[in-house]
């Protein structure tokens, strides 16, 4: 593969109930749980490599619950596939469980549009907080 999978991933953050910007992260904690709906928009099908590369968003999680441009690095990520059916748009529904002493741990459910759960993705991280200054879009 040529380019990254994780380079093609299309996420749209406009659709998302649950999830803010980056320049919306104003220190205010969230509650945990964060969503967004992501695709591949040049895969005919979603394979368990992209579930593994969209699985990988709980640093992504971290900032949304600490309300701050943050996230991490892996120390571990387990992908565990449930099944697979056709979709085009994979709802990321992540689920904070710990962020302590620069450690973080959540959880990612995968689902298909049609409500199927393709599977789940278990992560702990090293939080790392980036630089407070909002890059112009």
């Amino acid at each position: 593969m040529t380019e990254a999978l994780r380079d093609r991933v299309d996420p749209d953050v406009d659709q998302d109930p649950l999830g803010r910007e980056f320049d919306e992260l104003d220190g205010e904690p969230g509650n945990g749980r964060a969503a967004m709906w992501a695709r591949f928009p040049d895969l005919d099908e979603v394979g368990t490599t992209a579930l593994s590369v969209v699985g990988d968003l709980v640093p992504w999680g971290i900032g949304q619950s600490l309300g701050q441009r943050a996230g991490g690095n892996s120390l571990d990520n387990t992908i565990r596939v449930a099944g697979r059916v056709p979709t085009e748009w994979i709802l990321l529904d992540v689920r904070v469980h710990a962020v302590r002493s620069g450690f973080g741990h959540g959880l990612v459910h995968l689902w298909a549009e049609d409500g199927t759960l393709l599977g789940t993705a278990s992560q702990s991280t090293i939080v790392r907080r980036w630089s407070t200054e909002v890059p112009d879009k």
